[in-house]
């Protein structure tokens, strides 16, 4: 029997288990907050959340101050992967992998999605659990709802956190999470549990908070319905023949493994590639003096969950070394970071030579990778897109901070 959100753990009121506001809330927000009750009771909420919780709830400014943070620098794969694939968490995955073996060999069983892969995912997120984000999560969203940035998308975020809350019998105030209302052990947005999160521990509820299992059926079903492709690898480290031509890199042509084997392309320690029927595509995220991978269908999958290439090449890098597998052959370079500035005055500076990289937004892209590929064939240098020191010194001069 679901218990009233106003009475909830051990009989406490909703309002004692909340700090108390030292403030009145400011006009606008006290404004918004009332539109929202007035559309959570229109969506059939208790009395309970919509008279109750909701005018309860407290602007965050910092969760303000994070969306409208703009990143001062461009962090490099090598910087980001180390940082993210370290030891620590290559063994913590490793443990965590032994001691939930056969929930995740069931799973694996039901979603087709590898017990390391989840893992991997979870690592990522919040470190295996050890840090969900101490943001409340309601007041994150009911704050970014009442900012007219993007208005829209959180007040829809925010409705349907509330509709779990109900549903669910979730506690308001253990709904804690990232500053932008991701939640859980697999940091879901309240629209992704809602559509994608399951009950996995059997106990007729979904809490991503509380139970591993629910979090970890729910990132499986999550990738099962992105089109998770079973019996798949992400991808692998390559080794590329002398001389190869980059621009067959990173330009979103698949191509069968067959044929990079005929370019010359063998696996990261020499050995040939495997004979399937797979199409790859390939990636150099650092450049000709990084790693190379080729990239399969489920290395898209990966990015459905997150868009960042680098985020997805880390989950299925730190999977295959809590299965086993060794280390990447070829380290990228921990190169440091580029000024989103001078990201800036790159895109001019490759525009106003002809090589077309889009708009100057400091977004380093896939735009601006292929025009300074073509920038960097052009000089007889290595057309891998990648910012060396050497072309930014040319482009931009001697006093570039190096990448």
């Amino acid at each position: 029997m679901r218990v009233p959100v106003a009475v909830l753990i051990l009989g406490v009121s909703l309002t004692a288990e909340r700090p108390a506001q030292a403030d009145a809330p400011p006009p606008d927000f006290a404004q918004c907050l009332a539109g929202l009750q007035a559309q959570a009771r229109e969506q059939g909420r208790s009395p309970e959340t919509v008279d109750e919780l909701i005018p309860s709830l407290v602007q965050q400014p910092r969760v303000l101050e994070l969306d409208r943070q703009q990143p001062e620098f461009m962090q490099t794969f090598g910087r980001y992967l180390s940082i993210r694939v370290t030891d620590s968490r290559i063994a913590a995955g490793r443990e965590k992998l032994a001691a939930n073996r056969a929930l995740l060999e069931a799973i694996q069983r039901k979603y087709g999605v590898p017990a390391p892969v989840l893992v991997a995912f979870w690592g990522l997120e919040t470190n295996y659990g050890g840090y969900l984000g101490t943001t409340p999560s309601l007041d994150a969203l009911a704050t970014l709802a009442c900012d007219p940035r993007r208005s829209a998308f959180f007040t829809t975020e925010f409705l349907t956190a509330l509709e779990l809350l109900e549903r669910e019998d979730l506690s308001p105030t253990t709904m804690q999470g990232s500053w932008a209302g991701a939640m859980g052990h697999t940091q879901f947005m309240p629209s992704t549990w809602n559509r994608y999160a399951v009950d996995g521990d059997g106990d007729g509820r979904v809490d991503l908070w509380v139970s591993e299992a629910d979090a970890l059926a729910s990132g499986a079903n999550f990738l099962a319905e992105l089109g998770w492709v079973p019996g798949l690898r992400w991808g692998r480290e390559v080794r590329l023949p002398t001389a190869f031509d980059y621009a067959l890199a990173g330009d979103g042509v698949r191509r069968p493994l067959g044929t990079w084997a005929d370019l010359g392309l063998r696996q990261a320690n020499g050995a040939a590639l495997p004979q399937a029927e797979v199409e790859a595509k390939l990636i150099v995220p650092a450049g000709a003096d990084g790693p190379a991978f080729l990239v399969y269908r489920n290395f898209d999958v990966i990015m459905g969950w997150n868009r960042s290439e680098s985020y997805a090449l880390s989950v299925g890098l730190l999977a295959d070394r809590i299965a086993g597998r060794p280390g990447l052959v070829q380290p990228p370079p921990n190169d440091e970071a580029l000024r989103v500035e001078d990201v800036k005055r790159l895109q001019q500076a490759l525009a106003n030579r002809g090589f077309d990289p889009g708009p100057a937004d400091g977004i380093w892209g896939p735009a601006t990778r292929q025009a300074l590929a073509r920038f960097k064939a052009s000089t007889g240098r290595v057309a891998d897109g990648y910012p060396d020191s050497d072309t930014l010194a040319t482009l931009l001069g001697p006093s570039t901070v190096q990448p």
